[in-house]
């Protein structure tokens, strides 16, 4: 369809050609002569590329494709381009990320699941396999700039650390920049950040104006500014991902105050009104038929009325981080246009990569993950209590499920939920002036996350290589949608393709699915599981049933098996075998089976690291530990942190406060517990302990603590909670200082480093934390530490 120019680009790196003319003996002789040093660029017909991506979007939350969210800026787009109403993603982000970035199938490239879900089956190791380049490095090795800014869910957990390895990082991957997170969410007020692999922090405060949305567009636009100011030749690959609109739902209030009183009609009505909205636009057919609510989550009429108010807070906050992210997308476009290359631009708006996130529970929450944690404590007085910290940093809120699925209307479900439209169908953009000729068209042919890359490949007139870095590789498994670019009537390519995401499966072929749903519902991540056999499969014809709301199961049951066998085919071809439903087990690398960064039952630690991630550091949860350090005080009046865990939403930190020793604990910003010294330790040389004692029988039980300065005990306590799973997605473990929100409210933000020296920390598990004398000296320091890491 595009303009190829005739470099053999095949095998990649293009291999370097030497000048095979004459030579000359002297430079000045009139005969040198060399070819020119011409810079590596693909075809000069080949487009700048631009992917956006959002986060647990539904197909019924954008104003552009219906939703009560304004994105006017996806509309704008939309009216100079196409809208795809049958795009389709894997159910859950790092699937999606990594089979877009590659043009495989999730399972094929190990990501089954979530990174933190890893396991050592191939198909759900979370290691992309080098026969599967990515995108980035193909357009990379054939003359293009690339950039990516925001979300990267695809490292292993065992590879987020300082020291790498790095090549499943962005600029590992292609990406010859990178700024943004690592990980599944992010904190907007004060994220965990990355420039290219070292860690950074934001330059203002969220009380001077700071929120990461506006930071990434910022750096993107400055990123394409110097670009085109520099090379202006060169086509850009840029991919903004930008973690919005994953939870914790954090927007300024102004953007929240803007929805006021827009949601107080509940989800049910909400469903309603979008659908309607949906018809009108034309992105469902006038036959669709909006499908029902699921048992499992309740009628708005069935809430709480004390919770009315706050569920629609909720839905307020939501909305308005949806727009506010759109507004900085906006931004992003503003500077192509202004460049005057938006025209020559390919541009992807996918509008989530997933469905809406049903994670939030029943009735929301104000710390998302005390559902898993501790039920208990998240009740409906403490959302009522804290309604006012929604939406800001003293939350990490998210939206209950019955708003997850009102923004997927028409669809039955939310993200996880493979099976089902509700989990994959995402309302997708396509803009490119120069080359489609069509104006805010709607293109209904099937397509999925893996045609992204194959579209783009021939867009740019290069050939998917068959060789990178000296490995074969394998075929995408997507094809190009360019064919419907300009064509509305296209027969579609993408014929078959299977779905699974924890165990909910599907099939799609020529227009029918056949779709089970497994287990616990999505808000769910703890308990048994059914039994794969007790799963029921459902059986629709989406030529005629564009919403999977009419199950023929029961009148077909001969196409049900015939679409059975066809997943079992494709899953045994992609590596979705063996089955596996686990959750919350699965974040244990115990139970799990994929390595750990720390080997044994010692982690040794020097002063100044930091940004350690949950997967970097060894495991304290549900066990008997030590911490010890070695410090140094210039005064009597000692103050900042030691050594801390986590954040102010869950952690623990050892640290000086006003010449005290002091150990705190904090379960979900919900509870606190601390320890202190009697006394205010002498300046000098010390080294101090804290001593947890599990209580065992469980998970999440309570300990006993000691404080210890050179080896006298001087203070005891007791902790009733401690957690189980997951002390934070985002925050992280620092020796020194505590960065991100303080896990203890004694210190602030970004003003807690340990006034004195730390020379050491080590941090023991289950029987190395046993210690009558409790003293480490020197010799056993360094000779256990580093022989059990």
């Amino acid at each position: 369809m595009f303009n190829h120019d005739q470099t053999p680009r095949e095998v990649l790196p293009i291999p370097d050609r030497r000048s095979v003319g004459g030579v000359t003996y002297d430079a000045k002789d009139p005969d040198t002569h060399f070819p020119p040093i011409t810079p590596l660029r693909p075809s000069p017909a080949a487009p700048n590329v631009l992917i956006i991506l959002l986060d647990d979007v539904g197909f019924g939350a954008s104003s552009a494709f219906g939703g009560p969210c304004q994105t006017p800026n996806a509309e704008r787009l939309a009216a100079g381009g196409l809208k795809y109403n049958r795009f389709h993603t894997t159910a859950l982000c790092s699937p999606t990320r990594a089979a877009m970035l590659t043009g495989r199938n999730h399972h094929a490239v190990g990501m089954a699941a979530i990174t933190e879900l890893a396991t050592s089956a191939p198909g759900y190791n979370s290691m992309r396999p080098n026969t599967c380049a990515p995108l980035a490095e193909v357009l990379k090795l054939n003359g293009y700039a690339t950039a990516q800014f925001g979300k990267c869910h695809e490292v292993p957990v065992f590879e987020t650390t300082p020291i790498g390895p790095y090549h499943h990082w962005p600029t590992g991957s292609g990406f010859e920049h990178f700024y943004g997170f690592i990980g599944g969410e992010s904190n907007q007020y004060y994220p965990e950040l990355y420039d290219g692999v070292t860690p950074v922090e934001p330059d203002r405060t969220p009380q001077e104006g700071y929120h990461l949305m506006e930071d990434l567009a910022d750096k993107a636009i400055g990123y394409i500014h110097q670009h085109k100011a520099i090379a202006p030749d060169q086509p850009f690959f840029v991919y903004f991902a930008p973690g919005a609109t994953h939870a914790p739902h954090h927007v300024p209030k102004e953007w929240t105050a803007k929805y006021k009183g827009m949601f107080d009609q509940g989800w049910d009505k909400l469903r309603d009104e979008t659908f309607a909205r949906q018809k009108l636009l034309g992105v469902i057919p006038p036959d669709a038929v909006l499908t029902p609510r699921p048992s499992d989550i309740p009628a708005w009429d069935e809430m709480d009325a004390r919770l009315h108010p706050v569920l629609a807070r909720e839905m307020e906050i939501y909305a308005a981080f949806l727009e506010y992210a759109d507004h900085h997308v906006g931004r992003v476009l503003d500077a192509l246009s202004a460049l005057d290359i938006l025209e020559d631009t390919l541009v992807y708006y996918i509008i989530g990569d997933n469905g809406a996130s049903g994670e939030g529970s029943l009735m929301g929450a104000w710390n998302d993950k005390a559902g898993a944690e501790a039920p208990d404590l998240a009740t409906p007085e403490l959302l009522i209590e804290k309604i006012d910290e929604l939406g800001t940093a003293d939350a990490q809120n998210h939206y209950a499920v019955g708003w997850a699925h009102a923004m997927d209307t028409p669809y039955q479900w939310t993200k996880q939920v493979a099976s089902h439209f509700g989990g994959t169908r995402n309302g997708t953009i396509v803009h490119w002036p120069k080359a489609i000729t069509g104006k805010g068209e709607i293109r209904s042919q099937f397509h999925h996350v893996i045609d992204v890359a194959p579209t783009i490949l021939e867009a740019a007139g290069l050939p998917a290589p068959t060789m990178v870095n000296g490995v074969l590789q394998e075929p995408l498994h997507g094809v190009s949608m360019a064919y419907s670019f300009n064509d509305a009537s296209a027969p579609e390519r993408h014929e078959t393709q299977y779905f699974e995401m924890i165990c909910n499966r599907g099939i799609y072929h020529k227009g029918w699915t056949a779709v089970t749903r497994h287990g616990n519902p999505p808000w769910i991540v703890v308990g048994p599981q059914p039994a794969l056999s007790e799963d029921v499969w459902e059986l629709y014809d989406t030529s005629t049933d564009w919403t999977q709301a009419h199950d023929l199961a029961n009148a077909m049951p001969e196409k049900v098996e015939e679409l059975k066998r066809m997943f079992d085919l494709e899953a045994s071809k992609y590596q979705v075998f063996p089955l596996d439903d686990r959750k919350a087990e699965r974040t244990n690398p115990d139970l799990a089976g994929r390595p750990q960064v720390v080997r044994g039952n010692t982690q040794l630690l020097f002063s100044g690291m930091r940004r350690l991630g949950e997967n970097t550091a060894i495991n304290t949860k549900n066990k008997s530990h030590s911490v010890t350090a070695e410090i140094e005080l210039t005064d009597a009046e000692g103050n900042g942190v030691i050594v801390a865990q986590g954040g102010h939403m869950g952690g623990w930190s050892l640290y000086m406060h006003n010449g005290l020793l002091k150990y705190h604990y904090n379960f979900l910003g919900l509870l606190r517990y601390e320890v202190a010294s009697a006394s205010a330790l002498a300046a000098g040389r010390h080294q101090v302990r804290m001593e947890s004692d599990y209580e065992g029988g469980g998970l999440g039980k309570s300990a006993d603590i000691g404080l210890y300065v050179d080896g006298v005990k001087v203070g005891s306590g007791h902790v009733e909670r401690t957690h189980a799973y997951l002390f934070s997605m985002d925050e992280t473990m620092d020796v020194g200082s505590d960065a991100g929100e303080p896990v203890s409210t004694d210190y602030v933000p970004g003003a807690n480093r340990f006034s004195g020296k730390v020379a050491w920390v080590r941090i023991d598990v289950d029987g190395a934390a046993q210690d009558d004398d409790h003293l480490v000296g020197a010799t056993e320091r360094y000779r256990i530490a580093m022989a059990r890491q």
